[in-house]
C-alpha cells in the first residue's frame, strides 16, 4: 500500500471519527434486542417491558411532560426541515470546495447513518420490543375463546344501555351533539387520573406518566385519518383533539395506553375502555362504551344481520346525533392522502407482526366478551 493511498483511508478514517462509530453500532444493537424480545415473551417482559422500557418511559414522559405543548409535534415539523437545509448545505460545501468533496460527503453520509442508527435504537427500546411482550390477558387473568353471536348480542344490548345512561349525563351544544364538560387540558388530566384508579386493579398500568398532549396541528391529523399517535421518541401520547369530543377521551386512554407498554392495538383499545369505566367521569364512560360499542356492533353485524337490525334501533336520540355528527366530521376528510395514510398504518402494523393490519383492531371485541363473562359471573 502506498504511503499516498494509506494517507488517504486515513483521513477517512478522521473524518469518519470515533463518535460516529459508537453511533452506527447502536444499530446491530437494536436488532439484537429486538431479536432476544421476540424469543421468549417472559424475558421480553422482564428484561425490556417492565425493565429497561419502563424506567425509561418513566424518566422521559416525566421530562417531557413539563413542557405544556408535544414536543414531538414540534420535531415532527421542525426535523424534516432542518434534515434538508443540512443536506443542501453539505451539497453546497462539496461543490464548493473540490479539494475536500469527498471527505466533506462522507462525513455528511456518516453523520447521516449515525442519525438513522440512533433513532432505530430508541424506537427499538421505547416502542418496538413491547410488540413481543406478554398480553394483557396474562395480567387480566381474562380466557379469549369463541363466542356465539348470542353472546354478542347480549354484550352489545349491556353496551348500549351503559351507553345510553351515561349519554344522559353529559352536555351538548345546541344541535343536541355531545360535548366535553371540560377543555382540552382538563380532559387530559382526567384520563391520567383515570389510568391512576385502573392501576389499583392492575399495577402493571401504574407508574410516574405524563398527561396526553393534544396537538395544535389536529385538524392536519384529521386530514391523515390519526386520531392519535404514540411519539416513542418523547414518550408522549398526542391526540387530535380536532375530532368529535365523544371520541376524544377514549382515544386519550389509548395512547397511554402504548405509553405503558402495550402496543397491541385490540389491547390498547381494551385497556382504554377500562380506563374510562374506572374514571368514574361521564365525559369518559360515555366515550369508552361508545368506542367498545362500535366494534362490538360491527362484529354483530358480520354475525347477525338482524339482531344488528334489531339492536341498533334501541340507541338513544342522543347517541344517534352524535354518530351522525362523527360522520359528518369525517366525510370531509375522505381523501387519497387518508387513504394512503391508513395503507401506511396498515404496512406499519404488519411490521410489528400485527399480520391483520388496522383489522387487529377489532380483536378488541374478543376481549371485550371475554370480560363480559368475567363481570357477569
Amino acid at each position: 500500500m502506498g504511503k499516498k493511498k494509506a494517507a488517504r483511508i486515513w483521513k477517512r478514517i478522521r473524518a469518519f471519527r470515533y463518535k460516529r462509530v459508537f453511533f452506527l453500532l447502536l444499530a446491530p444493537l437494536a436488532l439484537l434486542c429486538s431479536w432476544l424480545a421476540s424469543t421468549d415473551e417472559a424475558l421480553c417482559e422482564s428484561l425490556f417491558s417492565l425493565g429497561i422500557y419502563r424506567v425509561v418511559s418513566q424518566v422521559f414522559s416525566t421530562f417531557f411532560g413539563v413542557f405544556p405543548i408535544s414536543v414531538g409535534e414540534l420535531l415532527v415539523v421542525t426535523l424534516p426541515v432542518v434534515t434538508v437545509a443540512l443536506t443542501v448545505r453539505c451539497i453546497v460545501r462539496a461543490v464548493k470546495q473540490k479539494k475536500e468533496r469527498k471527505q466533506i460527503l462522507f462525513r455528511g453520509g456518516a453523520t447521516l447513518a449515525a442519525a438513522a442508527a440512533c433513532v432505530f435504537f430508541v424506537f427499538t427500546i421505547c416502542c418496538g420490543v413491547n410488540y413481543s411482550r406478554r398480553p394483557f390477558t396474562y395480567y387480566s387473568g381474562l380466557e379469549l375463546r369463541d363466542s356465539s353471536a348470542a353472546e354478542l348480542k347480549a354484550l352489545c344490548a349491556d353496551l348500549i344501555a351503559d351507553a345510553s345512561a351515561f349519554r344522559r349525563e353529559v352536555k351538548e351544544d345546541r344541535a343536541g351533539v355531545m360535548r366535553l364538560s371540560e377543555n382540552d387540558y382538563k380532559t387530559s388530566l382526567a384520563t391520567r387520573d383515570a389510568f391512576s384508579a385502573l392501576a389499583e386493579e392492575y399495577d402493571v398500568l401504574g407508574g410516574l406518566y405524563a398527561r396526553p398532549k393534544p396537538v395544535i396541528l389536529s385538524r392536519g391529523m384529521s386530514y391523515l385519518n390519526i386520531t392519535g399517535i404514540f411519539f416513542p421518541f418523547t414518550l408522549e401520547a398526542n391526540v387530535n383533539v380536532d375530532a368529535p369530543d365523544y371520541t376524544v377521551p377514549a382515544t386519550m386512554c389509548h395512547e397511554q395506553t402504548h405509553l405503558r407498554g402495550f402496543m397491541r392495538e385490540d389491547e390498547a383499545n381494551f385497556i382504554a375502555y377500562l380506563a374510562c369505566m374506572a374514571s368514574g367521569n361521564a365525559d369518559l364512560q360515555y366515550s369508552g362504551t361508545m368506542l367498545a360499542l362500535t366494534y362490538s356492533m360491527n362484529a354483530l353485524y358480520d354475525a347477525d344481520r338482524e339482531g344488528f337490525r334489531e339492536l341498533r334501533s334501541s340507541y338513544s336520540e342522543g347517541m344517534n346525533r352524535d354518530i351522525s355528527a362523527k360522520s359528518e366530521y369525517w366525510k370531509q376528510f375522505e381523501t387519497p392522502v387518508a387513504s394512503v395514510s391508513t395503507s401506511v398504518n396498515n404496512s406499519y402494523l404488519q411490521s410489528q407482526g400485527q399480520e391483520d393490519g388496522v383489522k387487529s383492531y377489532g380483536r378488541m371485541v374478543d376481549l371485550m366478551l371475554a370480560y363480559h363473562r368475567k363481570t357477569a359471573e
